[in-house]
């Protein structure tokens, strides 16, 4: 808990209240240091796991020989199969913070086996997101945390962070370790749609992403060439869908309206 002063009507008031929490995580792998990461402090074995899977270096949870984390030293020691590409260069991502990639977001096209039948109720939409609210206690007690989740309509895997971005890899990381296949899961998250978010969820073979906000215009082309069904402005009783209409089990046909201006 941090005192706070809050102005109101030309007065401070002082009370006290939770502050997000934010560490630096300093990246060694195969004796090589490879990035830092800020993150919040908790579970940060998925969030070092699911860094290393989105950035293609580990494929399976056998792929790793150690995996340790010291929080009170900021730092993850890894030792994984293979050897570390000869040159990484860093590109910084749109994430909150800046996040860190080694390349240039590209999705997949999902394979037949992900995307052939596969559709998604709306039904299912609205109770992931708002299953999604209710677990994002650290928002209602302080704010500046993001949320995740993936699941079939009810939520598998669920993971908070103040890096919308490092949510995603929290959650690919525990599906790694813990041999979770997210094949046509839906994703729905409380942060903006932007391509890097769009290319993890392709890479991880998730076939529907939602969230309360906006997608970016490119995100919205990654998501249709990917074959995802991207959805945004997720309301009580309605969304707006951006990408692959025709996956939604929905009843009724498809109406066009012009609006003027």
């Amino acid at each position: 808990m941090s005192w706070v002063y809050r102005y109101e009507k030309g007065t401070l008031s002082a009370r006290e209240r939770e502050v997000v929490e934010e560490v630096p995580v300093v990246l060694n792998v195969n004796g090589r240091e490879l990035a830092t990461l800020i993150a919040s402090p908790h579970d940060l074995r998925f969030l070092v796991a699911g860094f290393l899977r989105m950035q293609g270096l580990v494929e399976r949870a056998e792929d790793f020989y150690l995996l340790s984390v010291c929080n009170d030293f900021g730092m993850a020691k890894v030792q994984i199969k293979g050897e570390l590409p000869e040159s990484l260069k860093p590109v910084l991502t749109s994430g909150c913070g800046t996040g860190i990639s080694f390349t240039i977001p590209q999705a997949r096209k999902m394979r037949p086996e992900e995307s052939s039948g596969k559709s998604y109720l709306p039904a299912g939409v609205f109770t992931m997101m708002d299953a999604l609210a209710q677990k994002a206690q650290a928002y209602a007690s302080h704010g500046g945390i993001h949320s995740a989740a993936v699941g079939h309509g009810s939520v598998a895997l669920f993971s908070e962070d103040l890096g919308r971005h490092n949510t995603i890899d929290r959650i690919a990381g525990e599906a790694l370790l813990k041999g979770v296949d997210l094949t046509g899961m839906m994703l729905v998250t409380s942060g903006r749609i932007s391509t890097e978010l769009v290319a993890k969820a392709a890479l991880l073979g998730i076939g529907l992403v939602a969230s309360r906000t906006s997608p970016t215009s490119t995100a919205v082309q990654m998501a249709e060439e990917a074959g995802i069904t991207l959805i945004g402005y997720v309301k009580a009783d309605r969304f707006e869908v951006y990408s692959h209409p025709d996956r939604l089990d929905v009843v009724g046909t498809v109406t066009l309206q012009h609006q003027e201006g």
